[in-house]
């Protein structure tokens, strides 16, 4: 039974957060606490000697933090790592997708204490996600263009040929998605001539550093989504905390506080159904990596208003859950690793002669 177990190594250098992280894990029979350890360096002596089935990885520590410890351990032997980080700190959030670049697959905020309204469901998607992230027997590491950005434009598949031009581009992702959206949109040009619009499913209070990092690494102009802007062509908007996004049909950005869809608030069902809807075969739709079944359903009903929808294969996702449920619904025209993905949505545009 016990080398069933999942085996956690926790690197921390608050005594607080060992106990509570410590006493969590042995509550559940599925998880055991094999060493805690109090900085980065002290992590990759742990692992030069034993390997854990998950690191869970704060990053503001001394000698060494959890970022540079990652990109140490994903360098030499990769192993699944969940930072979990204070968010409200800004140089945490920074590390955070500094962490995910160098091939952290989750991040989570510390879950409050336990006399908080939130700890129970901070807690249970903590070992949802170490039990989740235990399972990738191998961790993958997202292809970023090694030459000019224009280079996705020669990626595009052979001759193809749309109704209709797309007048907005719908993507859904989840766990895996920050490094799968930075790779789409740097193989994509800057003069993308519609607005893409996002769901990520993130902690709360990381979108700001998301949208920061996202188009630091990418140049495109990213904007936390407000209600009743008009959405501009080459723009990414990213749905905020805890509203939904869709778009109007004059072309403005929509933000409701409606009920959570599949358990999530922003939902990618949502914005899924906003754009057909709206736009119907002037829409594309992209569901990429993440656990669970938000957006496959409501990709169907893009695909039969006649938009193009796609979901990522695979090979390529580190959690297939979403974009598998839109494959086994039929809902994905297109099925594609995201290099494909970005050329495909480049060849969309330039099958109408909208790109020069």
């Amino acid at each position: 039974m016990d080398s069933q177990m999942i085996k956690i190594l926790i690197v921390d250098d608050s005594p607080i957060f060992q106990k509570l992280y410590t006493l969590l894990f042995r509550a559940d029979p599925e998880l055991r606490v094999i060493g805690i350890v109090n900085d980065g360096a002290e992590a990759l002596a742990f692992v030069a000697n034993q390997r854990p089935d998950v690191i869970l990885m704060d990053l503001q520590m001394p000698v060494m933090n959890g970022y540079e410890a990652t990109r140490r351990i994903m360098e030499t032997d990769p192993i699944p790592i969940v930072i979990c980080s204070a968010s409200s700190q800004h140089d945490d959030v920074n590390k955070t997708f500094q962490a995910v670049e160098a091939g952290a697959v989750a991040f989570l905020n510390k879950p409050a204490g336990p006399g908080h309204p939130d700890f129970q469901s901070s807690v249970a998607n903590m070992i949802q996600t170490i039990k989740l992230m235990a399972e990738i027997k191998q961790v993958k590491r997202m292809r970023r263009p090694a030459q000019a950005r224009e280079e996705g434009t020669r990626l595009m598949p052979g001759a193809m040929s749309f109704a209709n031009a797309p007048r907005v581009v719908a993507i859904g992702a989840s766990t895996g998605g920050p490094l799968v959206l930075q790779t789409i949109l740097g193989f994509l040009p800057r003069n993308y001539p519609v607005p893409l619009l996002i769901v990520q499913h993130i902690a709360e209070g990381f979108v700001k550093g998301f949208a920061e990092w996202l188009g630091s690494t990418t140049g495109f102009p990213i904007h936390i989504a407000e209600h009743n802007v008009r959405a501009l062509p080459g723009h990414v908007y990213l749905a905020p905390d805890n509203l939904h996004l869709g778009m109007s049909a004059g072309g403005t950005l929509v933000l409701s506080g409606d009920a959570p869809e599949n358990g999530l608030r922003p939902a990618v069902s949502y914005l899924f159904r906003s754009v057909a809807l709206t736009f119907g075969p002037s829409a594309v739709g992209v569901l990429l990596t993440g656990m669970g079944k938000d957006g496959a359903q409501d990709l169907k009903q893009l695909k039969e208003r006649g938009g193009i929808t796609i979901a990522q294969d695979k090979e390529s996702s580190l959690i297939h859950g979403m974009p598998g449920e839109a494959i086994r619904l039929e809902a994905a025209l297109h099925v594609l690793p995201p290099e494909k993905i970005s050329a495909l949505l480049v060849q969309l545009v330039n099958s109408r002669g909208v790109l020069p």
